[in-house]
């Protein structure tokens, strides 16, 4: 027994050295990545605007730990952040202009939009800004477009056709496989189902794409004609005829300045700055220069304070993290702000196309408490659609962006069913039950028409709830709300119209306007939501440890971006559960 004590006591005692070992190397390297690593900042210098790898509005903060700056050490900017850094770099003397180099991104068209928008004002300061691509998608060319001069590779295309979207129809195959999505909905708009419904587009559905893409349009051809001076109706015959598609057609439609390789696009820079011959100008990344440009809207002087809170992403519970909306996150950070003296008002900002109904019902609550406290104003990104309009609606003024999707006022459930695929492969489930209704929805079963309507009568108790929180938000008549719901998705403009939204701006606009409300002119903005460090993030963090790569990261690495994320609207269609409050489609604009 003492032999097999002492071997028990060894094993333990390695284990436990192990472990010790691991941390001591853990907090070495924490401490060795979370030094002072800035960039430095030369005279004469250039930023270079890179959107590639920038996707959110808002990185999100972490709780105080002994790994805060680790953790954040890795992180790409914002897009507020990218633009609070070209409003710093206006007045900053070390910056003359910025590089737009190949910019190839993933924003959405309102994300674009504002920092288009950003980069006019930058150039009324008298500086510079210049773009160089290989190859222009229509959304990348939209950003260039702002441009001074524009460059493109000699071997280059510059895609300028105007709008589409392709919706893929399953009707005829779910009945050939076996395998089909029982569908309950309300709404005739509600074309996140339809595709399960029917093998072709519906008047109603064909109608409001038509419209949202026409509204887009609108926005994205009106801008690129006062950048590049260019009539409307000349620039929609170009995107009619293909009449950009090669760089001698593109510079001939004026859409471009120059024909030319990377280093002639170098040189322009060069001699524009006067640099010295034979040596590199200077330039710094735009996130680099975010890590250390002052932010103009933080004012730490002042004492009152204006919260704003970014949701983003999916409605879909729990605590929630920067790219999944969840009450946990939320309701904490707007419980936190309306019980802080210093806070004065909120503004949330959301961009989300929506998901679960009771989510989105539990955070209308907590803006409902807020509000009675103090001004809650909200403002809109890339889209706030369905359950993102549901968290909207009763705020005390809405900001949306001119192409920013909303709307998408209906619910819907989804049920798969493999009955018969069952029956074809040879599968029969059987089952016993104590009363009618005990063994609810079977995947084996086809749908019991009883089931189905208490299904329809859940949905339509949601949506009846949704069309009064909208009425009561909104200070219309549940009749007038219904008459523009139905499902139906408006761009930010016909939203203004229809009343959805009360002004057209960003988020600065909402913030200003929040500061109105709130009767205050000396403030400073505060983040939120504050996410909780976890042992996975630091492990993800670890400088130089490929070993700790996050499996997000792998899976991006491997896949790349795009499919990655088709792989990611896979998974959070398998895990939708509960009655939905979802935009009815996922909208992309290259």
């Amino acid at each position: 027994m003492r032999f097999l004590s002492n071997v028990l006591s060894t094993i333990v005692g390695i284990f436990l050295f192990g472990f010790i070992f691991f941390f001591f190397i853990l907090i070495i390297g924490a401490f060795a990545g979370s030094g002072d690593g800035k960039p430095k900042l030369e005279k004469n210098s250039v930023i270079e605007l890179d959107l590639s790898e920038i996707t959110l509005d808002y990185n999100g903060t972490f709780e105080p730990s002994p790994f805060e700056a680790l953790l954040e050490s890795k992180q790409k900017a914002s897009v507020i952040e990218v633009i609070d850094a070209i409003e710093a770099a206006k007045t900053d003397d070390d910056i003359k202009g910025i590089s737009i180099l190949k910019n190839n991104s993933l924003l959405g068209l309102a994300q674009t939009k504002a920092i288009r928008n950003k980069l006019d004002e930058f150039k009324k300061s008298g500086k510079f800004v210049y773009a160089y691509s290989d190859v222009l998608s229509q959304k990348d060319y939209y950003l260039n477009s702002v441009a001074d001069q524009i460059y493109l590779n000699p071997v280059g295309e510059l895609d300028f056709k105007g709008l589409a979207s392709e919706v893929i129809y399953m009707k005829d195959l779910q009945e050939k496989s076996g395998v089909k999505f029982e569908v309950i909905r309300h709404g005739k708009y509600k074309s996140a189902v339809e595709p399960y419904l029917a093998q072709e587009m519906s008047a109603e559905n064909r109608e409001q794409l038509t419209v949202l893409l026409q509204s887009i349009w609108e926005t994205v051809v009106t801008d690129i004609a006062a950048s590049r001076k260019i009539d409307v109706s000349v620039l929609n015959s170009i995107a009619d005829n293909l009449g950009a598609r090669t760089p001698n057609m593109a510079l001939d439609a004026k859409l471009i300045d120059k024909i030319g390789y990377e280093d002639e696009y170098h040189d322009l820079i060069h001699k524009k700055l006067k640099a010295k011959k034979d040596t590199e100008y200077n330039k710094i990344s735009i996130s680099e220069y975010a890590s250390i440009a002052d932010s103009p809207s933080t004012n730490f002087t002042a004492d009152n304070t204006i919260a704003v809170i970014y949701a983003q992403g999916e409605i879909q519970g729990g605590e929630g993290s920067v790219n999944i909306i969840g009450e946990g996150s939320i309701n904490r950070s707007l419980k936190e702000a309306r019980e802080d003296k210093d806070v004065k008002a909120v503004v949330l900002r959301v961009d989300s196309p929506g998901g679960s109904a009771l989510t989105s019902e539990l955070i209308w609550r907590e803006i409902e408490l807020t509000k009675k406290v103090k001004p809650v104003v909200v403002s809109m990104g890339n889209v706030a659609a369905s359950g993102g309009y549901y968290i909207s609606c009763n705020s005390d003024y809405i900001f949306a962006e001119p192409s920013t999707i909303t709307g998408s006022i209906g619910v819907f459930g989804m049920l798969p069913n493999m009955s018969e695929l069952g029956k074809n492969i040879g599968i029969n489930a059987e089952q016993v039950k104590t009363h009618k209704n005990a063994s609810g929805y079977s995947l084996f079963e086809p749908l019991d028409e009883d089931y189905k309507n208490v299904v329809l009568e859940g949905i339509e108790n949601v949506y009846s709830t949704f069309l009064q929180r909208v009425a009561d938000g909104r200070k219309m008549t549940t009749d007038q709300v219904d008459a523009i719901a139905q499902g139906r998705v408006w761009t930010g403009t016909d939203a203004l119209k229809n009343g959805l939204v009360d002004q057209l701006g960003n988020l600065d606009d909402a913030i200003k306007h929040a500061a109105k409300l709130a009767k205050i002119k000396e403030y400073r903005t505060e983040n939120f939501p504050e996410y909780k460090t976890n042992f996975n993030d630091l492990l993800a963090n670890l400088s130089g440890i490929s070993l700790f790569q996050s499996k997000e990261a792998l899976l991006k690495e491997q896949l790349g971006t795009e499919a990655y994320m088709l792989l990611e609207k896979i998974k959070r269609a398998q895990n939708t559960k509960g009655v939905q409050a979802m935009m009815p489609f996922s909208l992309e604009i290259k």
